[in-house]
C-alpha cells in the first residue's frame, strides 16, 4: 500500500506567534494520526517558482491515513490557531508503491 505525504510549504508568514499555536497542537494532532515529521523548516534550496521557505514534510502508513488525519477534530483545532497567520501551499500526496 503506498504512503501518504503532507507537504507543506510556507509562502509568508504574516504572525509569527499564531505557527507557535499551531504547532503545540499540530504536533500532538499528526502523531495520534499516525504521522512522522520527516523535515521541518531545514535547509531548502528553491529551484524553478519554487519558494525556498519553511517547508515541512511528514510521512503516514497510507494515503487514507494522511487524509483522516488532516480531517481530524485535533487538527481542524490547530488549523483554527493559525488561522489567517502565515499564507502556505499544503498538499497531501500519495507515494509509489
Amino acid at each position: 500500500m503506498p504512503k501518504g505525504y503532507w507537504v507543506s510549504v510556507y509562502r509568508t508568514i504574516s504572525d509569527p506567534e499564531k505557527p507557535a499555536a499551531y504547532n503545540k497542537l499540530a504536533g500532538p494532532a499528526v502523531v495520534a494520526g499516525g504521522g512522522r515529521v520527516l523535515a521541518r523548516g531545514g535547509r531548502v534550496v528553491a529551484h524553478d517558482a519554487g519558494i525556498a521557505e519553511r517547508t515541512v514534510l511528514i510521512e503516514f502508513d497510507s494515503f487514507e491515513q494522511a487524509v483522516a488525519a488532516r480531517e481530524s477534530a485535533a487538527y481542524q483545532e490547530a488549523l483554527v490557531a493559525l488561522s489567517d497567520g502565515v499564507e502556505r501551499d499544503f498538499r497531501i500526496v500519495e507515494g509509489v508503491d
